[in-house]
């Protein structure tokens, strides 16, 4: 293990410093719908299950596995996203103490990027929302990075744009196995996952988690811990 010093935390949003109370399942069920998948049945169940297990990952992507047909991926895209923003609009809350958490971090000398599988405009959404738009040195969404999860675009083009030197100086957190790849894949030191949101602790694990935390709060004082 590299003796250096974690410079970069990479933070996911959406069961991981956001709560999400089952807004992306709610939002997918509304997309699936406009994009003629059947309301039940065997079909219905399994794209349900995929979605599921892809959590974490950039949403047209997953639109384009299940649907096989990139007009109807970007028809049942577009209808996520709306869904989501409208579902969001009634209510979204970040994870208890993610915001103090983030700000200790950036205090003690961590820069701190946001990152998600939504769309740039969604994000953006989320970030008026919980009055977020200064609380991270960076967010980014897929389109920003060139691809999404389980790639490592988002992480290393923070790692990029902030400066920092090297990867085994980055972390990353996330609720998601495709959370835990996208670390792995970018060489990040730490790939930790949260039990705030849609997988487990064995999902985590299977998925190659260096550390799993209960939250946020607690991956913030594990990186802070190495700083004395």
């Amino acid at each position: 293990m590299s003796d250096k010093q974690i410079d970069l935390a990479v933070l996911d949003m959406a069961g991981t410093t956001v709560v999400d109370d089952g807004l992306v399942v709610q939002a997918f069920e509304r997309a699936a719908t406009a994009a003629g998948i059947p309301v039940e049945g065997p079909e219905r169940e399994a794209a349900r299950q995929y979605v599921i297990d892809t959590m974490g990952q950039s949403k047209i992507v997953v639109f384009r596995a299940l649907l096989g047909d990139e007009s109807k991926a970007q028809q049942a895209n577009d209808a996520f996203e709306a869904a989501y923003a409208e579902l969001a609009d009634a209510g979204v809350s970040p994870i208890p103490g993610a915001a103090e958490a983030i700000t200790a971090l950036r205090a003690a000398g961590i820069k701190v990027a946001l990152t998600t599988g939504f769309s740039r405009a969604t994000q953006d959404k989320l970030l008026t929302a919980l009055g977020w738009n200064e609380i991270a040195d960076l967010t980014l969404a897929p389109s920003d990075a060139g691809r999404g999860r389980p790639y490592p675009d988002m992480v290393l083009t923070a790692l990029l744009r902030l400066g920092i030197d090297a990867v085994d100086r980055v972390a990353v957190l996330g609720d998601t196995a495709s959370d835990i790849a996208t670390g792995l894949a970018a060489g990040a030191r730490i790939a930790a996952g949260t039990l705030t949101g849609a997988h487990d602790e064995d999902q985590l694990r299977a998925a190659g988690a260096t550390h799993v935390v209960p939250s946020v709060t607690e991956f913030a004082q594990l990186l802070l811990a190495e700083r004395g």
